[in-house]
């Protein structure tokens, strides 16, 4: 990689996003945020700016503007490409828009950096490529079975990133995050991710809500792991392949009450509701090809990330108060 190291990383305002600029800008690189502020925070790439005044630069516009992608790729080391329509239910109820910005969208970064002569491209897909198949754990290996639009850009995404891979030389490496978890994860939409909804439903005094009968398991990962897996396809001169990055275990919705009514130090009873129909019974990632790889293996547990997850609400709510 070259001296300068200026990496790109668009949807920088998002949850992963914005954990990826962190520790980029900590190591002393220097970071271009593209961003559309959708579903991202200002408040965040404030904050970023104001801690690190002369290593962050935002660019104010969507993926799809590829002026700006041109402009935004310039002698940059590394993308890494996470903007995207993240909602499943999104997807389903406007299909075409989840096409636009997460394939018409990915296919332009991809140009901008081939254009630019970007090194490398990391591009975030998702489990939800797989499906609802019952085989476990989900190697790479596995046919793909999307059921959502979302799931579906996420599966052509990947097919560009070989595509750009092996037509233009432009090597992208596809990263399949499992159920991501961490600070800055917003509790407050209805299809937010279980553990902020459960944390912040719980720091209220209400009971947690389970669809189903809380048997499910899911493969939690915590942010920072996510971030590794990142850094690592980054300097990695593998490229045209999708890799599972998971935390290699599953826990169930009960057992994850279980951990946090602990650390706590409640005792609260789910409250359970009818199954939402279409949702994943079981997830778990093979995760030994990222290992062979990249060198990637997850560091930090369930009940480690919790812990670092509920110190960031309660910071969260402190501040809240004195505003």
């Amino acid at each position: 990689m070259p001296e300068c190291r200026v990496f790109l990383v668009t949807g920088g305002a998002g949850f992963i996003g914005s954990h990826i600029c962190e520790w980029l800008l900590r190591r002393g690189d220097s970071v271009r945020i593209l961003d559309n502020f959708s579903s991202g925070k200002r408040s965040t790439v404030s904050r970023l700016k104001k801690r690190y005044p002369n290593q962050v630069e935002v660019f104010d516009t969507d993926i799809r503007d590829y002026r700006s992608l041109r402009r935004a790729t310039q002698n940059v080391a590394a993308v890494f490409h996470q903007a995207a329509i993240v909602s499943v239910q999104k997807s389903v109820e406007d299909p075409l828009e989840a096409v636009s910005v997460n394939l018409e969208g990915t296919a332009k970064v991809f140009q901008a950096a081939k254009e630019s002569g970007v090194q490398k491209v990391v591009f975030a897909s998702s489990t939800a490529v797989y499906g609802n198949s019952e085989e476990l754990p989900k190697s790479e290996s596995m046919s793909l079975q999307p059921l959502s639009p979302y799931a579906a850009t996420k599966e052509g995404g990947e097919i560009f990133g070989r595509i750009f891979s092996m037509l233009y030389g432009l090597p992208i490496i596809s990263l399949r995050y499992f159920n991501v978890f961490g600070p800055r994860q917003d509790p407050a939409t209805e299809y937010a991710a279980v553990i902020p909804r459960f944390i912040s439903r719980m720091m209220a005094g209400d009971r947690p809500v389970i669809y189903g009968d809380g048997e499910q398991t899911r493969d939690f990962v915590y942010v920072d792991d996510i971030v590794r897996a990142n850094l690592l396809a980054a300097e990695s001169p593998v490229a045209g392949i999708a890799l599972n990055i998971a935390s290699g275990q599953r826990y169930s919705l009960n057992s994850l009450v279980l951990i946090l009514n602990d650390v706590l130090n409640l005792d609260f009873q789910p409250k359970y509701e009818p199954a939402r129909p279409g949702e994943v019974r079981h997830s778990l990632a093979d995760i030994s090809l990222a290992t062979k790889t990249l060198g990637y293996r997850p560091e930090v547990s369930l009940r480690e990330g919790l812990l670092r997850t509920i110190a960031w609400f309660r910071e969260k709510q402190n501040h809240d108060h004195e505003d």
